[in-house]
């Protein structure tokens, strides 16, 4: 990969993971309501899902699903009722008190791995990213060893930034009242991202 083509894919891979999406909610509400040490799970669980988007990416199996119309419906399906419960449970439980004693590490880091995984714009994301910026003319595992060190420390950057947010948030909401309606403006973003996953239409092979 020349290193104009990594600076395009890199400035292309900033902007896909610092615009706000359920990943960007799920961290920004752990670092509300956990520890950072344990909220930093959520962080470790992008980081799985990436890898493994990468990887999946390079043998064509994410282009794959969203080559098959009612697989990738299906899914949606599932991904939009996921994130509409989430949503619709963080506003009902906004007034209570963070459980961040009653969530097991396991339980952050398997939360935060289904939030990423059924994120429509990671299929979309990781298939444009492999359709426009791998050169076909250059083995592929060869541009994978730039490709995937730098997808990863700018994910790794921009969803720490997220948690740090929501730790930040978490320690300025002193008032009840003001933490509970940040966690409702929370659980209504995922409200949103699933009544608008639910409505996508499946995307394009060459994004």
């Amino acid at each position: 990969m020349s290193f104009e083509a990594w600076t395009i894919f890199a400035l292309f891979w900033l902007v896909f993971v610092t615009t706000p999406g359920p990943n960007a909610v799920n961290c920004i509400s752990n670092g509300m309501s956990l520890p950072l040490s344990k909220a930093m799970l959520g962080v470790l669980a992008i980081l799985t899902q990436a890898s493994a988007f990468l990887i999946l990416s390079v043998v064509g199996i994410t282009a794959l699903i969203a080559a098959s119309p009612t697989g990738f419906f299906v899914a949606k399906l599932i991904g939009a009722g996921f994130l509409i419960w989430l949503g619709v449970r963080g506003w009902m439980n906004a007034a209570k008190p963070a459980p961040a004693s009653e969530r097991p590490a396991r339980h952050v880091y398997f939360h935060a791995l289904a939030v990423a995984t059924i994120n429509p714009k990671s299929v979309a994301g990781y298939l444009a990213a492999f359709s426009q910026f791998v050169q076909p003319d250059v083995l592929i595992w060869q541009q994978m060893t730039v490709i995937m060190p730098t997808a990863l420390v700018i994910t790794t950057l921009s969803y720490t930034g997220f948690t740090l947010l929501g730790a930040v948030m978490g320690k300025a909401a002193l008032g009840a009242v003001f933490n509970i309606w940040v966690r409702r403006v929370m659980a209504t973003c995922f409200i949103i991202y699933g009544v608008l996953l639910g409505a996508s239409s499946t995307p394009s092979a060459r994004g």
